[in-house]
């Protein structure tokens, strides 16, 4: 349990690196039709291009490393030193995700991510050296928009808990490449809710924070 708890035991630097490793292990597949569509457009250096508009997407997921140190730092250090607020601090992780993914906000980032021609037209106005940057950074944080509530789990289930990898992955990939994505958002939305709840009884539920408090012992 000790190496899914809280920061795992790394610094700032080394947390923001594994984190941007697991961010685009995650995020990248289900970015597929946007990056094989932006790399249509390119005609001239597309090879360059094409891997500078990837790192800017990236490297808008990579910059979420810092506040996601923080919240898991917090996390673990509030459950290690009050063992008894850690199935409050996991429903409140909950609970957060649940609404976000029941928001407007969300919906209008995820059409984003679902439909992206709207957007490559956009991004075909862009001028200069930076402009293959800037649309991948664009692109990023309109993605970072629609799912930031689900990687918010990762400090629930373990940051390196890869089974919850695996299933966050898969439920990003079906919001926004099935025809049922938008259903798939408002279903998770509602599941973490009963989460919120559920973790109050059975504190296993969030198995990160379960784990930072057994460090504490």
């Amino acid at each position: 349990m000790e190496s899914m708890s809280g920061t795992m035991g790394l610094g700032l630097a080394a947390f923001v690196v594994v984190w941007a490793l697991m961010m685009a292990a995650m995020m990248l597949p289900s970015s597929y039709m946007m990056i094989s569509l932006y790399a249509r457009t390119l005609q001239i250096q597309r090879n360059r291009r094409l891997a500078t508009f990837v790192g800017g997407y990236v490297l808008a997921w990579s910059l979420t490393g810092i506040p996601a140190f923080a919240l898991a730092w917090i996390a673990g250090r509030v459950t290690m030193d009050y063992p008894g607020w850690a199935a409050g601090t996991a429903a409140l992780i909950f609970a957060t995700t649940g609404v976000y993914q029941l928001t407007s906000l969300k919906d209008r980032c995820l059409r984003h991510c679902r439909t992206p021609i709207s957007h490559l037209l956009h991004y075909s106005s862009y001028r200069g050296r930076f402009r293959d940057l800037r649309a991948g950074l664009h692109h990023g944080l309109y993605c970072l928009g629609c799912c930031w509530g689900l990687m918010v789990l990762m400090v629930a289930f373990g940051v390196m808990n890869l089974a919850a990898m695996i299933v966050l992955a898969g439920v990003v990939a079906l919001e926004k490449q099935w025809s049922h994505g938008e259903k798939v958002s408002r279903v998770v939305g509602v599941v973490s809710l009963i989460l919120a709840v559920g973790v109050i009884f059975i504190p296993d539920l969030a198995p990160g924070l379960q784990g930072a408090m057994m460090d504490s012992m």
